[in-house]
């Protein structure tokens, strides 16, 4: 459950009750107003700033529909292809059929998002929770917890209260207990402020008082005759009808005539009236009428509409939350466990609600559940730092708050936020990226097997120590990037989605379709509106409640592709377009893209997509996707194959060249990185562990081996840096050189934490580990000060084979790097397009960088001469040693 001040709870007003009038009587009593949604909150606070501009700028996407171009980006780019133009078109058409679909059950995209309001569990400011399921295939519906003994009879969904509707929701009330001595309220709509101490209905003023002021202002004289007097206008209607002196029982009551013999008697006995008496009379003569459009006075409605119900006085009568505390007991306190109870036609299901937002999956071996989390204002998280303002370019730390700490065991957010935190802050980097957040059953999943959306995974801590984690990390600086996994869901079924209503097609397909191909998890139904508004509910729900700055989308090609993404590529347009493709998939992406960027213009969306589907980062106005970035992962692929498989001088610099420069029309919107957390888990090796071998073990840093290790190391991170678009990735302990891989506990290893952790004293040990930190963080450093990922893309002039010599340019930065393993040059020719003098300001093999220190710091300035190379005007001659690259400046321009 969300914060208490958070939630917004709305009711819609009925249009046959055209006025509001307030009176104190009994329960049956209610209060009426004039048609419009009207919406209150817990406490005293506004409406957010985010909700008054979600409108505005959901409203503004609709009217800028006629700019839409499906092909702009193929036109853009010159690409001519009949089938996957087509394609594009018949997929813009398909996603304004959805629109329509969804503007018949939502007001506007933003309702769409907002699912989180009224499904799961809320608290009610009428002294009540109120839950809401969407469970189509289910005859009955009840919660059970301990706060009900587990029965599945006391608390369920009842007729005449909502209980079930149209679309397969269901809803339940849970009432607030009335303390012993107490009284119900005098106010059927009696309202709490469940933050706050003392509210405005704690004043003492009777609501007879605050009533009567709110009508003295609402109607003018005269206008509430017939409301005081409720029964003048009901008996001049009999007196009219039956005369003064008219039947008194029913017996006395003698047959009356139809309607219309009654009004045809009626238009005959004042036949001689003015015809404008009877403007408003309706016959039905069986012809269909629109029921509202009444025939009124102009002038009136004017009038009426003009008026506006007086809110504030109503207002005026909600109380505190000593008042609700002193009065009710909560039918469902904090830290209460509980599940939904279904009845289905294959019999009774006991699940984990899909919208829970705090979750035990399985907590010593008991079965899994719920926890309502409802935290008192004292204990709730205040908010201390707002979102950090968007880099130009994005320098991520990759991490997982579990295997963070030293120690063998499971980390918790406090320990992150204490200990990780800073040290990110202090490595330079300027974004954080966390995965295994979302509730998971099984650690071993590293958090990609997901059972709960909501939920952050409870073996790290609460709700409230995650928003401080995420407090923290804006604090210093830092985004929050969030690996979000809406390609596939876990298969487990009570803590899970996979037969949540006792039907297999509730939110995934049924048949193969709706199993992965290979991994055993469940694939979603994208083309259902209510699995619709449950997924894009759950970004923008990660984004309000816990102030998540972006997402990375995981594994995007499983869901793209009816086939998970594992068949061969070739690159042609054809693969994109053919009948392998989900297009409802893809529509779904385009609709969490348009939203995310709608609500929230700051938030960051990075595609992961291992076939690089056409138009990932295009505007989706030109027929893209609309991501802010996308992941090159040939890169990984690339560097591991090369350390593990093939030898150093058979590397080919122009298939490392052509790998890190990726997609050239999308080159400023990639995001690249050495190795991520991939490279290491599942029986895999990290880069240093296959470069360093046994580092522990070695009597002296200076081997032959670990310097090897080393320099390439610090020579493959480096150019990886410098050649991405505009974002850089980085998993947690790569930045020293971590020596072991991941794995999580599982019962081939016997559950052991040996390896799922990071050796951080390692790096205080000091040593190569503490040089390699200190290289990676002056690395950071370049972009700190240069701008270098901001830049535009690299102008790579200089490849060599048999030297094995990469050199190229970016803004006023010369980077020249030598894979040679054993050839070195004293005077090593390149050109350079600007005369002048240029200087080493990062040299990959300095003594402080774990290196060699062979160029002495006096040759650390060059300067140019006029021979032209590499298709430039000028030549630098420069000391290029074996397994090394430098960085060098333009700090004096030569005038010729």
């Amino acid at each position: 459950m969300s914060s208490l001040a958070q939630p917004t709870h709305q009711f819609p007003a009925f249009s046959c009750d055209r006025c509001a009038h307030f009176h104190l009587h009994s329960k049956s009593q209610r209060v009426k107003l004039s048609k419009k949604w009207v919406s209150l909150r817990c406490s005293a606070t506004e409406q957010s700033k985010q909700e008054k501009a979600g409108f505005s700028s959901t409203n503004q996407s609709l009217k800028n529909e006629k700019r839409i171009d499906p092909v702009g980006f193929l036109t853009k780019h010159g690409i001519t292809h009949k089938a996957f133009a087509q394609f594009l078109r018949e997929r813009h058409k398909a996603l304004k059929d959805l629109k329509d679909e969804i503007f018949n059950r939502h007001m506007n995209l933003q309702e769409l998002a907002s699912g989180y309001e009224i499904f799961g569990m809320h608290r009610n400011p009428q002294h009540r929770v109120d839950f809401m399921e969407w469970a189509p295939g289910a005859r009955y519906c009840a919660l059970v917890g301990d706060f009900n003994g587990w029965s599945p009879t006391e608390t369920c969904a009842r007729e005449g209260h909502l209980g079930y509707d149209d679309y397969g929701c269901w809803f339940i009330i849970l009432e607030d207990k009335l303390r012993e001595g107490e009284q119900q309220d005098d106010l059927y709509f009696q309202q709490y402020n469940y933050v706050d101490d003392y509210d405005k209905g704690d004043s003492g003023i009777p609501a007879e008082e605050i009533f009567k002021r709110a009508n003295d202002e609402y109607w003018e004289p005269g206008e509430d005759r017939f409301i005081k007097n409720r029964y003048e206008l009901v008996a001049k209607l009999y007196e009219k009808i039956f005369g003064p002196n008219g039947p008194q029982t029913e017996e006395e009551l003698e047959e009356i005539p139809d309607a219309e013999t009654r009004y045809r008697a009626y238009r005959e006995q004042h036949k001689d009236d003015p015809e404008d008496k009877f403007r408003y009379d309706v016959i039905d003569s069986g012809k269909e009428y629109d029921i509202y459009n009444v025939i009124d006075d102009p002038i009136s409605r004017e009038k009426f509409q003009k008026k506006k119900p007086p809110l504030a006085y109503w207002l005026e009568t909600r109380k505190g939350r000593k008042a609700w505390l002193k009065k009710y007991a909560p039918a469902i306190s904090h830290g209460s466990k509980y599940r939904v109870y279904f009845n289905t036609p294959d019999g009774a299901l006991e699940r984990v609600p899909a919208w829970a937002t705090y979750v035990l999956p399985d907590v010593d071996g008991k079965q899994p559940c719920a926890v309502h989390w409802e935290p008192s204002p004292d204990c709730a998280y205040k908010w201390k730092n707002e979102h950090p303002n968007q880099p130009k370019s994005l320098r991520i730390y990759e991490c997982h708050v579990g295997i963070s700490g030293v120690e063998q065991k499971v980390s918790s957010f406090r320990e992150f936020t204490e200990k990780i935190l800073p040290h990110i802050k202090e490595a330079g980097y300027n974004a954080i990226q966390l995965f295994g957040i979302v509730e998971h059953r099984d650690y071993f999943t590293a958090g990609y097997r997901v059972t709960n959306m909501y939920a952050i995974s409870s073996r790290y801590g609460t709700p409230e120590e995650f928003k401080s984690l995420v407090d923290e990390a804006h604090g210093l600086g830092l985004l929050v990037l969030l690996d979000i996994v809406h390609s596939y869901a876990a298969a487990d079924e009570m803590v899970g989605l996979s037969h949540f209503d006792g039907s297999n097609d509730c939110y995934f397909h049924t048949g193969k379709r709706g199993h992965h191909k290979y991994w055993g998890t469940r694939m979603f139904k994208y083309g259902d509106p209510e699995v619709l508004h449950y997924l894009l509910s759950n970004l923008n729900w990660w984004v309000v409640e816990y102030k998540i700055d972006g997402f990375h989308f995981h594994s995007l090609s499983s869901m793209i592709y009816t086939h998970n993404g594992f068949a061969s590529f070739t690159g042609e347009l054809e693969e994109y377009c053919n009948q392998y493709v989900d297009r409802d998939a893809l529509i779904y992406l385009i609709l969490a893209n348009d939203i995310l960027h709608a609500l929230h213009p700051n938030i960051v969306t990075i595609a992961e997509d291992a076939t690089n589907y056409p138009g990932l980062c295009e505007p989706t106005s030109q027929g893209g996707l609309g991501f802010d970035y996308f992941v090159n992962l040939s890169v990984p692929d690339m560097w591991s194959s090369y350390l593990e498989n093939v030898a150093e001088t058979e590397w080919s610099m122009g298939k490392i060249v052509e790998t890190l420069k990726g997609n050239s029309n999308y080159g400023d919107k990639m995001l690249i990185y050495a190795e991520n957390h991939n490279q290491s888990i599942s029986g895999g090796r990290s880069f240093a562990e296959m470069l360093f071998g046994g580092i522990e073990e070695q009597s002296t840093e200076s081997s032959i081996s670990l310097l090897r290790g080393c320099s390439l190391y610090k020579i493959i991170r480096l150019i990886t840096f410098t050649t991405t678009g505009g974002a850089y990735l980085s998993f947690m302990g790569n930045e020293f050189g971590h020596p072991k891989r991941i794995e999580f506990p599982k019962p081939s290893n016997n559950f052991s934490f040996s390896l799922a952790n990071r050796r951080w004293d390692l790096l205080e040990a000091g040593g190569i580990f503490r040089d390699l930190f200190s290289f990676d963080k002056d690395m950071m450093e370049l972009d700190q000060t240069v701008k270098i990922l901001s830049r535009r893309i690299p102008n790579i002039h200089h490849v060599n084979e048999d030297t094995k010599v990469i050199s190229y340019s970016r803004g006023p930065l010369l980077f020249i790097f030598n894979f040679h393993p054993t050839d070195s040059y004293d005077r090593y020719c390149l050109g350079v397009e600007e005369a002048g003098e240029y200087r080493i300001i990062l040299n990959t093999d300095e003594r402080k960088y774990g290196g060699q220190g062979i160029i002495p710091t006096e040759k650390y300035l060059r300067r140019t001469s006029g021979k032209r190379v590499d298709g430039l005007r000028n030549c630098l001659e420069v000391p290029l040693p074996s397994r090394t690259a430098q960085v060098y400046k333009l700090t004096r321009i030569s005038r010729v």
